[in-house]
């Protein structure tokens, strides 16, 4: 008998509003308008340090959809943060190019494992039917500090036009361990 849980808890609401805030923020950017996506990002993490604290804290906000929706919220932000930050000069290409390859497969390994838990007879209905438990999702300790280096390199890129300090060697200290992280959560996953 499959799981059936509520997807309206907190947590799932606030990871939704993240996604939400994601084009915003990547429309900012473009608009070169640094200050308020300062702003922006920030009331986003907030949003990512309450959704996991309710979370943990509150057995009944916590949920199969919530263990793939959070970080599907953290891939959706830092890609398309990182993607505006590239295209305002700020970071990178192959840096960029490195962090969505790998979270591209990493959302297609989830879409995987949420077919695979799915119960039987499986259907479309039932596999975007977020009331479905399926297999709650776990990150690694490397990809956790990884998005934790992600999410500072993007706090700094963000502030390097608003400071003045685009073209600063911590910059690029910055974008060399974002890669090391990057790919070590990559290799973590796969062996």
């Amino acid at each position: 008998m499959p799981q059936y849980e509520n997807p309206w808890t907190i947590p799932n609401l606030l990871s939704m509003t993240r996604i939400g805030l994601a084009p915003v923020l990547g429309y900012l950017i473009l608009e070169e308008d640094f200050n308020v996506a300062l702003g922006v990002f920030a009331l986003a993490g907030l949003t990512d340090l309450l959704d996991g604290f309710i979370a943990r804290n509150w057995a009944n906000q916590k949920s199969a959809l919530g263990s793939a929706l959070d970080p599907l919220a953290d891939k959706v932000l830092i890609s398309i943060l990182y993607i505006s930050l590239t295209y305002a000069d700020l970071i990178p290409v192959p840096l960029t190019y490195m962090i969505i390859s790998r979270d591209v497969m990493l959302i297609a390994a989830v879409f995987y494992v949420r077919y695979r838990t799915l119960p039987t007879p499986r259907t479309l209905a039932k596999y975007f039917n977020p009331c479905y438990a399926t297999a709650r999702l776990k990150p690694t300790f490397i990809s956790k500090v990884n998005t934790a280096v992600q999410l500072i390199l993007v706090a700094a890129s963000l502030a390097a036009p608003v400071f003045n300090y685009a073209d600063s060697i911590y910059l690029q200290i910055l974008w060399c361990c974002t890669a090391f992280t990057t790919a070590a959560s990559a290799y973590s996953y796969y062996h």
